[in-house]
């Protein structure tokens, strides 16, 4: 949310400091209206139901802001604001134009990153600029701000950059365990610290700083370069708190009170999520950033002695365990955003329910690549909310479902989560499809999820395996239910 600050409110410095006291009270009590508007949209974000009037609310509120900083007389030429505005909202719409729904983790990676970088290039730049001989001094509460703002603001944007090359296949999604990375994270955040004090000592020596940033650019891709591309859902929510902290160090900077306002809220949502991200796996935090998931696993059984019993079976007898079936839940995963099936995977539901059985979405919280990836495309194909019910409400009902059926999901399906206590998913809750009466599987192999385990449900008796496509395997089980 705080990125569309960038552009408005960044532009403004001490905006506060010289206006007559009439505006200095207009522009609070504005700040103050969109503050609730930002908080009155986050909870409408909650619920899938009223998350678009959040996202308006949210925005009208954001608007107000950025009016209210504009008409600021401290601010930049109105010409440079609406040129940059230009500019930035041309590349904004020509990305968002072109990214598939498969690629928005990766751009909600880079939008994080800009933001941290607007963050610590802002900062710096006030900083450049309180020393000239007619501003006030620097105090003490800029000075820590700015260092808060250049060390998070860098971290952000290179540990985004990480973040959106993994999930973009630009480098491996595999864990890269650098040679004693944590001992090296130790080393560099103690320099960090000492190069923020001489920047608070010594403010004027305004190369400190982007030593600093310098060094905090490392701390990014060191922090971020050694987790998997399981976690990337919990690190890009981390690096959305990460940004919007930055943000509201820097409004801190420029005593822009929307600032503060704002990149507080960013900051403590994103955080909020992802401790509930890490609550959905059973994972700490620390656990989730040191613990190099995903890595290649030694121990367990192999993958061979797993589906020594694996049975396929062709859409036309997938459409036989159909046929009758009162009810039916489809579980998704990457593999349907990948395939993009969620348009034939709706026929397909409405199919059924055209012939009286009852269809659900079982919907995992870390399903996907980011937070809310397969309510996202479910409901781009026009899927009802009511019918995506979330992990702990189904999972009590799975013993009276007919068939479930699985859609490119691997690691979130898993039972050894709940069977084996050496296993690297151990204790993470699933959907517990496989006490269903009749799984089917939709996938193209048996290759592991990025756990990098293999999954006895394949092998269950109550399971068959569909080997196909995702948006391929739906089509034709529409075709074969049609012809039963």
């Amino acid at each position: 949310m705080h990125h569309l600050f960038a552009s408005g409110l960044f532009a403004g410095t001490g905006t506060l400091a010289s206006n007559p006291p009439l505006l200095d009270a207009v522009i609070k009590i504005v700040y103050l209206l969109a503050a609730i508007l930002f908080v009155y949209g986050i909870k409408g974000m909650t619920h899938p139901r009223t998350a678009v009037r959040g996202n308006l609310i949210s925005g009208i509120g954001m608007l107000l802001a950025i009016v209210v900083t504009l008409l600021d007389r401290q601010i930049l030429s109105f010409e440079v604001i609406i040129a940059g505005m230009v500019v930035g909202a041309g590349v904004g719409a020509t990305l968002a134009a072109k990214t598939p729904m498969t690629g928005m983790p990766q751009m909600v990676a880079l939008l994080n990153g800009f933001g941290g970088m607007a963050s610590l290039l802002v900062a710096g730049a006030a900083l450049f600029e309180a020393l000239e001989p007619q501003t006030p001094p620097v105090t003490m509460q800029m000075a820590i701000a700015t260092v808060a703002t250049g060390l998070i603001g860098a971290v952000t944007f290179w540990g985004s950059l990480v973040a959106f090359a993994k999930l973009q296949g630009v480098i491996t999604e595999k864990p890269v365990l650098l040679p004693a990375r944590n001992q090296t994270n130790a080393v560099l955040t103690l320099i960090a610290i000492v190069l923020g004090v001489l920047v608070v000592m010594h403010p004027e020596q305004v190369r400190n700083y982007w030593f600093l940033v310098a060094l905090a650019s490392v701390m990014g891709i060191t922090l971020v370069i050694p987790i998997g591309g399981a976690d990337m859902p919990v690190v890009i929510t981390l690096l959305n708190s990460y940004s919007g902290i930055a943000a509201c160090a820097t409004g801190f900077v420029l005593n822009n009170t929307g600032l503060i306002i704002a990149g507080a809220l960013v900051g403590s949502s994103g955080m909020i999520l992802t401790q509930v991200m890490c609550k959905a796996m059973n994972r700490s935090m620390a656990n989730v950033v040191f613990g190099g998931f995903g890595a290649e696993v030694t121990s367990g059984p192999k993958a061979d002695e797993v589906y020594a019993t694996v049975k396929s079976a062709s859409s036309e007898e997938v459409a036989m365990l159909l046929d009758g079936a009162r009810r039916v839940i489809i579980a998704p995963g990457y593999g349907m955003a990948v395939a993009q099936a969620q348009f034939a995977v709706r026929d397909f539901a409405n199919l059924l329910e055209s012939r009286g059985t009852r269809v659900d979405f079982a919907v995992h919280p870390v399903a996907g690549r980011m937070p809310g990836h397969m309510n996202v495309l479910l409901a781009e194909a026009n899927i009802a909310y009511d019918r995506m019910i979330e992990m702990d409400n189904i999972n009590p009902e799975m013993p009276e479902i007919d068939v479930a059926i699985i859609i490119g999901a691997n690691d979130t399906v898993n039972p050894v989560a709940r069977s084996d206590p050496h296993s690297p998913i151990a204790g993470m809750p699933i959907l517990d499809v496989d006490r269903c009466r009749n799984v089917v599987v939709i996938k193209r192999s048996l290759s592991p999820g990025f756990a990098g385990i293999p999954n006895p449900l394949f092998a269950a008796k109550n399971a068959v395996m569909f080997f196909s496509d995702g948006k391929k395997a739906v089509m034709d089980l529409i075709s074969a239910v049609k012809e039963s």
